[in-house]
């Protein structure tokens, strides 16, 4: 048995209109080079029981690529974090180190706000 209308990832479950499908996201998407990157870096503790997290904001590309730079963010600072939503969180006050690591490896136009 198979459905007609799937769920997605939107908050849509179901429709009447019988000719309706869901619009599917591009995800051929290319990532833009290290230079391009508008990147913005934020403390934030709302939702997060006063814990402080650093947040990486504005990456322009596919998600395995934005996984990456999490990955290699996180192994600087040695701390952990994830890539949620498009925003990489890194656990506790790593402004500066960020920032160091993203000027040091092109991304230029990075910003602390």
């Amino acid at each position: 048995m198979s459905k007609k209308n799937k769920p997605d990832n939107r908050g849509f479950v179901y429709s009447t209109d019988p000719n309706f499908s869901f619009q599917q996201d591009r995800e051929d998407v290319e990532t833009l080079s290290a230079a391009q990157q508008i990147l913005r870096i934020r403390l934030d503790t709302k939702q997060r029981a006063g814990k402080a997290v650093t947040l990486i904001l504005g990456f322009a590309g596919k998600e395995d690529d934005l996984e990456e730079l999490g990955k290699k963010l996180k192994n600087f600072c040695g701390t952990g974090g994830s890539v949620k939503d498009g925003e990489i969180i890194i656990q506790g006050d790593q402004r500066d180190k960020v920032m160091q690591w993203l000027i040091k490896n092109g991304y230029k136009q990075a910003k602390k706000i």
